[in-house]
This record gives C-alpha cells, structure tokens and sequence, in this order.
C-alpha cells in the first residue's frame, strides 16, 4: 500500500471524487468556501471513515498532501465546472470511477494492516461509497444509495473481487485490476443500461391469506 504507484492511484481517487464534489457545488451556485467543502467532503470523506473504523492514522492527518489536492481540484472547478458538466452526465461517471478504484484501494489497505478479507471487504465499501453518500445528504440530492440502480453492490463486487484474487494468486496487479474492472463494469451498466438488482415486494394480501 505504501508503494508509489499506490500513491499516485490515491491522489487520483481522491482528486476524482472532489471533482464530484465541485459539481455539487456549481449546480447549487455555491461561494468558493463551499466548494472547497464539497470537494474536500467528497475526496477524503470515505478514507476517513476507513481510517476511522481501521483505528490507524487518518491518511489526509498524516499526509496533508491530500488536502492540497482538494484544494487544487476546488480551483479548478471554480473556473471550470461549467466545462466539466457540458460533458453530459459527468457527475456519476466520475462517482463511478471513484467507486471502481476506492472498492479496491479500501480493501488493500485493510489486508496491509493484516485484518481479515471480511473485514478488507467492508473497508472497501465504506471507503469508495461513503464520502458519496455524505456529498449528496448535505446537498439535499437523492443519494445514489437510496435507489434501485447498482451502487454499493459494485462497490462490495470490486472489493470482494480484489480480496479473492489476492487471496487465490498474491498478485496484487492483477487483483486491482480486476477488482476496478468488475466494480465499474456493474456501475457502468447501472448508469448507461439501467441494470439494478430485484428490489423487495411485500407479499400480497391474497398470498398471506394462503399461507394461514
């Protein structure tokens, strides 16, 4: 986990889900303070929670190299978000980019420490939907999460994939990237196909009646 390619990857995931933030921010004609907020929410937010949970220094505490980043990303997207929405649907292609590698790096750092793969893959989850979920509860927006299209489900495939492959082969590489793969792919269909899981239905009146 401690290795540079790791590193930059970190920075990347971290600069990507600020970027998330700053939409946020520009859709609700935000001052640049709260900018700076929802990038810096949305880009440590997750990490922190798994920091939190792991009992381990938080990451951005111990390298305040990730605050500049939020920093820089909330500049950026000051002048620019305007050129980043006419993307077309930036906001949850980004998130699902963010998703895909924080499911991975989560669960890496979690086996670094020596806990468990059960425990690997919840700190995936928590790291890659958390900050997320957080971003879209103080905008006032629908949570991903509170809707029927993939979201924590392909968080939980990539980190679980990430874990198993480790666990099978020890390669960490082809882990990671299999792990990225199987979390965007879901997400990836959950955004441009609509693929959701079967949602529950309560049973009907008629049905319980013939159950008695």
């Amino acid at each position: 986990m401690h290795s540079e390619i790791w590193q930059y990857l970190d920075f990347l995931g971290v600069a990507v889900f600020a970027v998330t933030g700053g939409l946020v921010a520009a859709r609700l004609r935000q001052d640049f303070i709260a900018f700076l907020f929802f990038c810096s929410l949305t880009g440590i937010g997750g990490g922190t929670l798994r920091d939190t949970l792991l009992d381990v220094p938080v990451f951005w505490i111990e390298d305040e190299s990730y605050l500049y980043v939020c920093l820089i990303v909330s500049i950026g997207m000051w002048f620019f978000a305007h050129r980043v929405e006419a993307w077309g649907r930036p906001l949850r292609w980004l998130d699902a980019v963010g998703v895909a590698a924080y499911s991975v790096m989560g669960a890496a750092k979690a086996i670094s420490l020596g806990d468990t793969a059960a425990i690997a893959v919840l700190m995936g989850v928590a790291s890659a939907t958390f900050g997320g979920i957080l971003r879209d509860i103080i905008a006032g927006q629908p949570s991903a999460l509170l809707q029927r299209e993939i979201y924590l489900a392909a968080a939980l495939a990539g980190a679980t994939t990430y874990t198993a492959v480790l666990m099978i082969t020890g390669g960490s590489n082809l882990a990671a990237a299999l792990g990225f793969a199987v979390a965007m792919i879901l997400r990836g269909g959950a955004i441009a196909r609509d693929w959701h899981l079967p949602s529950y239905a309560p049973p009907r009146k008629k049905d319980l009646e013939d159950l008695d």
